[in-house]
């Protein structure tokens, strides 16, 4: 298991995905992340790219050409190499190979960097186009957080704390996958929702249109939980595997497919293009207490 460390925290990492799998606060004696008990959900903190949640039927469309791609992205299945590391910090990359090329026609160096400074661990994205067109990629992060953080707890008493007051709807996500082109009100002048497992039998909740920069996982009973920051990553989603004990807060740079999606991957919303020889460099980190 590859680790970096600091006087605070334990973080360990496997290269199949450049995966986070672990992190321990040692001084609260507190384990973060969730622990991807396969009956449950197997992933932990899967890496979003080249795209974000579900296409239509599998598909996207490029230069007349059609493509198949898993949700997600093939990223989080993908073995990255290491190219540095320190004690309290790992760069992982992926690079363009005959496999990848088969499912995106872009050539790219996608690098993963994480470093740990005092009591927060700082996630760094960066996508280079290492091709001879403009390329279109989303990213996005998925890590899921144990809640309850304590045995003694229940999953209600943990709530949700925005850092701006909100008025934001939520976009479902449809019986076909697909993300409704409708809005439906959420968050109504309000900074907090309190965390029930109900929210989520129905999937993810998609914010399009939040003010707030980060999101607070605290509770009635203790003072532990974290914020997690994503300022510059536009898109939210919060979701859980049904009736377990973890939440996800997953700051995006990009979406799903929408039901008024025409497939074209150009055209499909939030997609990031990004110009021959050009890199794109985007970051979220989660302060534990």
């Amino acid at each position: 298991m590859l680790k970096i460390t600091n006087e605070n925290f334990e973080v360990s990492f496997t290269s199949m995905g450049a995966e986070l799998q672990s992190i321990f606060h040692k001084e609260n004696q507190i384990e973060y992340l969730w622990d991807g008990n396969p009956a449950i959900w197997a992933k932990r903190s899967p890496v979003l790219f080249p795209v974000v949640g579900g296409l239509k039927d599998g598909t996207y469309q490029f230069n007349n050409k059609s493509f198949y791609l898993n949700r997600h992205g093939f990223a989080r299945e993908s073995l990255f190499s290491i190219e540095a590391q320190t004690k309290n910090s790992i760069v992982f990359t992926l690079e363009t190979s005959e496999e990848t090329l088969a499912l995106y026609p872009f050539n790219f160096k996608f690098s993963v960097i994480y470093t740990i400074e005092e009591n927060k661990l700082y996630v760094t994205y960066i996508v280079e186009n290492k091709g001879i067109e403009t390329m279109y990629f989303s990213v996005g992060a998925h890590p899921a957080f144990n809640v309850p953080l304590f045995p003694e707890n229940e999953y209600t008493d943990y709530y949700l704390e925005f850092s701006a007051i909100e008025n934001a709807g939520i976009y479902p996500i449809k019986e076909d996958g697909l993300i409704s082109d409708k809005e439906i009100p959420y968050l109504n002048n309000s900074n907090k929702l309190a965390l029930d497992k109900s929210l989520f039998h129905r999937d993810a909740l998609i914010f399009k249109n939040l003010r707030s920069t980060s999101i607070s996982i605290l509770n009635n009973k203790n003072p532990h939980g974290l914020t997690l920051s994503f300022e510059g990553m536009p898109y939210m989603g919060i979701w859980s595997a049904k009736d377990a004990n973890f939440v996800c807060i997953e700051p995006w740079c990009g979406l799903g497919d929408t039901e008024s999606t025409n497939q074209q991957l150009i055209d499909k919303e939030g997609i990031v293009a990004l110009e021959v020889g050009k890199d794109f460099k985007t970051s979220w980190n989660v302060s534990l207490f």
